[in-house]
């Protein structure tokens, strides 16, 4: 897991990094690592056309880039293993199988799988009926670094070790593994058959990275030897060596490489936690870093003064005129006491300024890339327990929501595009992403309050006297919007104000299922009758307000619990396309008629002598400011609907072992990288949740512990669904569910800043795009960034395949992202 502004991150696979996805939480430092077709709005392909931001590498052509040097690169922490498919693999794990093994394909600038032609010439299904075969024909100078060709032997041994029929291998992750049947020599040894089972819709998915049979051949090897050292490799580098004392893994150029040679003779992974980068830049001990928004704007800022004389406006000795002359007034005032210690302040000061220019000097060496990580954050809705496990609190809560000034806090100071993300299963740039955010509902505080007035919360209720046994425990400092904390007595202080509050609440029950002829400011879900003068809100909720009032009429018409059984014997899926391709879905609105009162909530929501109070964890690191920032604000947007939060802060260590994954809380924040294999890598985490024998919940990496069975119906749909454009729509039509059930909230994509040695070129923010390794180096004095490094290189030349989904070169100039978000 890594954190926002930096690190922990459970990620899926960054070039496809083969173990369980992993959630990325906006913090500091790293703790562990990586849509209804009616929703969208827009051609498909136009939606999906261009990132959200251009990724930031400092382009240059290879004879810009001088022969030989070492980069240094930091990464958060030593991989404790070097093998991508055991469950401790992290970002460092990825970035070694990156450099150094084969990978059939690679992602490209818009997050899709292309070829990568030093490995394979081709490859493609040619056979559908009765089985899926795909058949892949390898490079035929492809060898290990051994001598040894690459070939069919080593594609079988790693199916049968990740198949998951050998306990013996102990394995984090066999999705599609487990669906081959048999792998086959073609016609030669470059030739490699492989049979499926069941179909695999995103086949292109596995054998990336490929591992020799050397490591995948026995347990003992895939197990131990692996994680450690890998003897036999294939890639433009090769392992030199390990030293976890000065905490550096080297790569060496591999004499074996038979593509373009490496421009760097050594790539250096230096781990340096996130705490320590600033130093680390200032000490020149590394070349290229992830830093978090505070280290950023240091390099920035060095950036903008050097050459300057004026005093800096910034740092330690940064005063307001006001400041300035209060310290000279106490420095030459009467009292000789307060003036010493004046005096003695301003040289601590003096000697702490002299301190942070020379830091700031030896930043001006470096420039800040950025771009967006293909990565969002999530509110993410314990709907397991408490308030939360009424869906119509959770909608409640995403309707009360306003993602776009969320963006703008985090994504508006970095000058990055401040857009929310539309999809839980895509970001914009990629083939499968579409806004279907629609099924749940744009922001609406009106709206949001008649849900709340429909599941039986209203406003000034009776409060049962609480002792001090039943306040919650807390982790850690307790702050932020705490005013509805449990314990505390309710406004209705006496017996008349309670028969008052009773009458109140009994009028809006009254009021419930048909419109008010009064004209009292009330807002009826669903009214139309609406008079010139009125204080109701029109009754226009969202393009997809009427499906949904029609499918709440059949809430009303039939026993719950009988339709939802229905809904799982797909009785009614002729019904849900119909809300499909009307914008919206089931039950994203409260039913027609119900009462949502005028104004602000004169008191705490209360229910069956309860306060809706929730609990709102969050980590406590030095990074993670931007994420309680976020916090602070979704607190106030949840109070004008009269839902009070208690914010907890965690030890970063603890945050997710000890409360996201075993559900103690009510909201939280993190993230989730997104992927090219949607189907495939997001099954996991919105799957409905099982008992177990032992009663236990089996949630896989559903923390908000929120699903349903079409949900999961649609996802197995996809993984088995040759035709892409099919696949695509079936991912869709199953995020639109995901939103209509409000089990997470997707509010931006996480920026991505990396501090960069000004001459390093080919290497800084990649967004989607997984780094061309050989490409990567210094540039020649004199040179300048700008041209496209591959535009007669690999990833063009991947592209062109037949068996490559891309259209064309993921380096051609007219492939460049557009700087700006694509329309929506």
């Amino acid at each position: 897991m890594s954190h926002d502004g930096a690190t922990s991150r459970p990620a899926r696979r960054p070039a496809r990094r083969p173990v369980l996805r992993s959630a990325a939480f906006l913090v500091s430092g790293a703790l562990a690592v990586t849509a209804l077709a009616g929703c969208s709005s827009g051609d498909d392909e136009a939606e999906s056309s261009s990132p959200a931001a251009a990724q930031d590498i400092a382009p240059a052509a290879r004879g810009d880039i001088a022969d030989g040097g070492t980069l240094r690169w930091a990464v958060d922490a030593l991989p404790e293993t070097l093998n991508s498919f055991q469950a401790d693999a992290d970002a460092g794990t990825s970035r070694v199988a990156g450099a150094v093994l084969p990978s059939m394909f690679r992602l490209d600038k818009q997050g899709r799988a292309v070829r990568d032609a030093d490995f394979l010439e081709k490859a493609e299904v040619i056979e559908r009926e009765p089985k899926q075969v795909v058949l892949y024909k390898l490079n035929q100078q492809a060898v290990w670094s051994d001598g040894r060709e690459i070939g069919a032997a080593d594609f079988a041994a790693q199916w049968r070790a990740l198949s998951g029929k050998d306990s013996a291998y102990w394995t984090a992750h066999n999705a599609g593994y487990d669906r081959i049947e048999k792998i086959e020599r073609g016609k030669n040894n470059l030739e490699v058959r492989v049979t499926f089972a069941k179909p695999y819709a995103d086949w292109r998915s596995l054998f990336s990275p490929l591992y020799p049979k050397d490591v995948m051949g026995t347990p003992d090897a895939f197990n131990e030897e692996a994680r450690r050292k890998l003897k036999v490799t294939a890639g433009p580098f090769s392992i030199k060596g390990i030293d976890r004392d000065a905490k550096d893994i080297t790569l060496v150029r591999n004499p074996r490489w038979w593509g373009r040679q490496a421009k760097l003779e050594q790539l250096v992974l230096r781990a340096v936690p996130r705490e320590d980068r600033a130093e680390a830049l200032v000490a020149g001990k590394v070349d290229l870093a992830a830093v978090d928004p505070e280290e950023a704007s240091r390099v920035s800022l060095a950036d903008r003064d050097k050459g300057s004389s004026a005093p800096l406006a910034h740092g330690p000795g940064a005063l307001t005129p006001a400041q300035s002359m209060r310290s000279w007034a106490v420095a030459h005032g009467d009292d000789e006491d307060a003036a010493d210690a004046e005096l003695d302040a301003r040289a601590k000061t003096r000697k702490a300024v002299d301190k942070y220019k020379k830091e700031q000097s030896r930043l001006e060496g470096y420039v800040v890339r950025k771009s967006l990580e293909p990565a969002f954050t999530q509110l993410a809705l314990n709907g397991s327990v408490g308030p939360l496990a009424d869906e119509r609190v959770r909608r409640a809560v995403a309707r009360a929501i306003d993602r776009k000034k969320l963006a703008e806090v985090v994504l508006k100071p970095l000058g990055l595009p401040a857009h929310p993300v539309g999809s839980h299963l895509a970001l914009a740039g990629q083939q499968a992403y579409a806004d279907s955010s629609g099924a749940l509902g744009n922001q609406d505080t009106t709206a949001a309050r008649a849900l709340l007035a429909d599941a039986g919360w209203v406003s000034g209720g009776p409060l049962k006297k609480e002792t001090s046994t039943t306040k919650p425990k807390t982790a850690g400092n307790v702050s932020g919007s705490e005013s509805g904390s449990e314990g505390k007595k309710s406004k209705a202080g006496t017996e008349d104000k309670k028969t008052e509050d009773k009458k109140t609440e009994d009028k809006t029950e009254d009021k419930k299922g048909a419109a008010s002829d009064s004209d009292d400011g009330t807002y009826i879900v669903g009214e139309t009758d609406q008079k010139p003068g009125d204080r109701r809100r029109p009754s226009q909720l969202d393009p997809g307000r009427s499906a949904a009032h029609r499918y709440a009429a059949l809430l009303h018409q039939a026993d719950a619990r009988k339709l939802r059984e229905a809904d799982k014997e797909k009785k009614y899926a002729d019904q849900y396309a119909k809300e499909a391709a009307q914008g919206g879905a089931p039950g994203a609105y409260a039913p027609k008629g119900t009462a949502a009162p005028a104004g602000a909530p004169a008191g705490p929501l209360a229910k069956d002598g309860k306060p809706l109070t929730l609990r709102f964890v969050l980590p406590s690191g030095p990074g993670s400011d931007s994420l309680r920032a976020v916090a602070d604000r979704i607190s106030q947007m949840l109070e004008k609907i009269g839902i009070r939060t208690e914010t907890s802060k965690v030890a970063d260590a603890s945050y997710f072992k000890d409360h996201i994954a075993s559900g103690q809380y009510d909201l939280a924040l993190y993230s989730w990288p997104t992927s090219a294999f949607p189907a495939t890598d997001a099954r996991p985490i919105y799957a409905k949740p099982v008992p177990a024998a032992d009663g236990s919940l089996t949630i896989e990496q559903n923390y908000t512990r929120v699903g349903t069975d079409h949900i999961d119906q649609l996802f197995d749909q996809a993984i088995g669904e040759l035709d892409e454009g099919e696949e695509r729509s079936l991912v869709r039509q199953a995020d639109a569910r995901i939103w209509a059930a409000a089990g997470s909230i997707p509010l931006y994509q996480r920026p991505e800043l990396v501090a960069a040695r000004r001459s390093v070129a080919n290497a800084g923010a990649f967004g989607f795009q997984a780094p061309d390794y050989e490409d990567i180096g210094f540039l020649k004095p004199g040179a300048r960034p700008g041209a496209e490094p591959n535009a007669s290189g690999k990833a063009g030349a991947s592209a062109s395949s037949s068996g490559s989904p891309a259209g064309k070169s993921s380096g051609s100039p007219s492939d460049k992202p557009s700087e700006e978000p694509s329309e929506k």
